[in-house]
């Protein structure tokens, strides 16, 4: 129950966030998703004795928003030389914090569990800010959302009725097998009606004004939107699934050689915010290179 009540009261949210929040509002829910969630794994990395260093984590994390907010005004490229030059030097700027400590064996785990917090947590999720930024890119994080979403939940409900073979017992005891079925099927057949009902979805959404659409000049009006192949959907939806439910696996392998069950109780539940992200971990970075290269198919008539 407190899992049903939990998620009643986010999605709406995060739906919310994606139609009507500003970007720098949008920015910064994502950004305090993502801290909340190092914090969480920093605790995780702890479990296995490794020291890293909070503060310097949480710092990069954040930073990764901050490009991007600053980025919007000034081009792409400045995204993308600021993610660059902050991937490329906090690993330094870790291992030189590191000579500070008395115990120089610890530095180089401590200094590369942090560092691991940037593409693991922060990326991903800045990677959803990317996408909505797109034009029409509420149609991508949807497509993203319902991939992950109705997966998730299609694997726990047919899991727990029918489930009577072990997935990855080692890591996560509970999955099953008819469970990981279930929920590439589901999201792939919610994924294609959506797909195919963009056109109507929009208009609904338009009539509720929580969808202002944007010419994309003075004097073209923005193309109609189209449906996207169903074949195509299909292959996406799929392609995002199978990322989740491994993103799942990956957090629940950490969690296991932690000797933990969730990542945290912020989630009545659902645990943690880890935990509860965990899936959309590589289902975004996935969906952002789907989209990128097959995007306009969705999105256009």
């Amino acid at each position: 129950m407190k899992r049903i009540v939990t998620a009643a009261i986010l999605i709406p949210l995060v739906l919310l966030a994606v139609f009507r929040a500003p970007l720098w509002l949008f920015l910064l829910i994502s950004a305090l998703v993502a801290l909340a969630a190092a914090f969480e794994y920093l605790g995780i990395a702890a479990s296995y004795g490794f020291e890293a260093f909070p503060l310097l984590t949480y710092i990069y994390v954040a930073a990764l928003f901050l490009i991007d907010w600053y980025a919007q005004d000034h081009g792409g490229g400045t995204l993308v030389a600021g993610l660059l030059l902050l991937l490329l030097f906090a690993p330094f700027l870790l291992m030189a914090a590191a000579m500070g400590r008395e115990d120089l064996k610890a530095a180089l785990p401590g200094a590369a569990m942090s560092y691991l917090a940037i593409p693991y947590i922060g990326l991903p999720l800045l990677l959803l800010g990317v996408l909505r930024e797109a034009p029409r890119g509420w149609i991508y994080l949807l497509f993203t959302f319902f991939a992950v979403w109705v997966g998730d939940t299609a694997a726990m409900y047919v899991g727990k009725s029918m489930g009577r073979h072990k997935l990855a017992p080692r890591i996560s005891p509970g999955k099953t097998v008819e469970g990981t079925v279930a929920s590439l099927l589901f999201s792939v057949g919610v994924c294609c009606l959506f797909g195919h009902f963009v056109p109507e979805i929009a208009a609904a959404l338009g009539r509720a004004h929580l969808l202002v659409e944007k010419s994309e000049s003075l004097l073209i009006a923005a193309p109609a939107y189209g449906r996207a192949p169903l074949w195509l959907a299909a292959l996406v939806a799929a392609m995002i699934n199978a990322a989740a439910q491994l993103g799942d696996l990956l957090e629940s392998a950490l969690k296991r050689g932690a000797g933990v069950k969730d990542s945290g109780t912020m989630l009545p539940g659902h645990g943690g915010m880890l935990d509860r992200i965990d899936a959309l971990l590589l289902a975004s970075p996935v969906a952002f290179v789907l989209f990128m290269a097959f995007g306009v198919k969705f999105v256009r008539g």
